[in-house]
C-alpha cells in the first residue's frame, strides 16, 4: 500500500512540475508587445470627427453596436449614464462649436483583434474648458480595420489642468 501511495504522490509531483513549466509560458505570451499603430490613429479620427462635427466620419470608426458609458461623482455619490451611439453622434452632429477632446499618456494594449487604450484627457467646448478625466476604449479589428465597439470614461471638473 506504501508503494502505491509513494507512486501516486510521484505522479502528482510530476504532474504538477510539469503545469508549473507550461502555464507561465502560455501566460508570457500575452499582448503583443507593439501593439499596431492603427489603434491610436483610430481613436484620434474619433475625435477629429468630433472637432469638425462630421458624424459620417465619426461613425467610419465606430462599431455599430458600441455603446458609451459615463461615470462621475455627484454630490459624493458614483453615477453612471450609458448613452447608445446613436444619440452620441446626434449630439457631435447638434453641437453648436467644436468638440475638442485631447488625450496624452495613452496606453495601448492588444491582443490579435482586441485592443484597450487607456488615456487621460481634458475636453473642451469651444475654447472654454468643460471637463477632464479619463477614457477607456476597447476596440476590434474588423476585415474594415480598427473599429471602436466599447467607450467608458470618467468626467470631473476640478483639477482638469490644460
Amino acid at each position: 500500500m506504501r508503494a502505491i501511495v509513494k507512486q501516486v504522490r510521484i505522479v502528482v509531483v510530476a504532474a504538477l512540475a510539469c503545469l508549473g513549466l507550461t502555464v507561465p509560458g502560455a501566460a508570457q505570451s500575452g499582448p503583443t508587445p507593439s501593439p499596431d499603430p492603427e489603434i491610436l490613429k483610430t481613436v484620434q479620427r474619433m475625435f477629429d470627427a468630433m472637432r469638425a462635427r462630421d458624424t459620417v466620419a465619426l461613425r467610419a470608426v465606430l462599431d455599430s453596436g458600441a455603446r458609451l458609458v459615463t461615470t462621475a461623482t455627484r454630490d459624493g455619490k458614483p453615477v453612471m449614464r450609458v448613452a447608445s451611439m446613436d444619440r452620441f453622434v446626434g449630439s457631435v452632429g447638434a453641437a453648436t462649436q467644436p468638440l475638442d477632446e485631447r488625450i496624452v499618456d495613452s496606453e495601448v494594449r492588444q491582443d490579435d483583434n482586441l485592443a484597450t487604450v487607456w488615456t487621460r484627457y481634458t475636453f473642451y467646448f469651444g475654447t472654454q474648458l468643460s471637463h477632464c478625466g479619463f477614457d477607456a476604449f476597447q476596440l476590434f479589428r474588423s476585415e474594415a480595420g480598427w473599429k471602436v465597439v466599447h467607450i467608458a470614461d470618467t468626467q470631473r471638473r476640478e483639477g482638469c489642468a490644460p
